[in-house]
């Protein structure tokens, strides 16, 4: 299974024209091959460019994702790999940024990662599989 981050999405729903046409053909590839998934805070961050539940709910029938429940054990992968991130960049946030809850998913479920930010995921979760430019 392949979770699937909201970068891919936002690309595919935007027709971004730099990372649209890349992002649709890997998705399209990675669904022939692997069921694909999204979870809680992948919707939340695909969910501010509609208006409704049902909008968005439209705008994500093309592709069969599964809607996966956030890993309660994710929770402390994520606020540890965060903390390193902190300490590394000397941040002012002071709870978790989406990607880390994604990257801790992926990790915690053995799951793959479709994904743009390949940086992030490698510096913090080096034992998710990703799928990046």
């Amino acid at each position: 299974m392949v979770l699937v981050d909201s970068n891919i999405l936002i690309d595919i729903f935007t027709d971004d024209p730099v990372w649209g046409e890349w992002s649709a053909e890997q998705l399209l590839a990675v669904s022939v091959t692997d069921e694909l998934a999204i979870n809680p805070l992948i919707y939340a961050e695909i969910s501010i460019a509609y208006r409704t539940a049902g909008e968005l709910q439209k705008a994500l029938r093309p592709w069969p994702l599964e809607h996966l429940p956030l890993p309660y054990e994710a929770g402390f992968i994520a606020g540890q790999a965060f903390l390193a991130y902190r300490k590394e960049h000397k941040g002012q946030k002071r709870s978790p940024l989406p990607d880390f809850y994604i990257g801790a998913h992926a990790q915690v479920s053995g799951l793959r990662l479709l994904t743009r930010d390949e940086n992030r995921y490698r510096t913090y979760f080096p034992k998710v599989t990703l799928i990046a430019p």
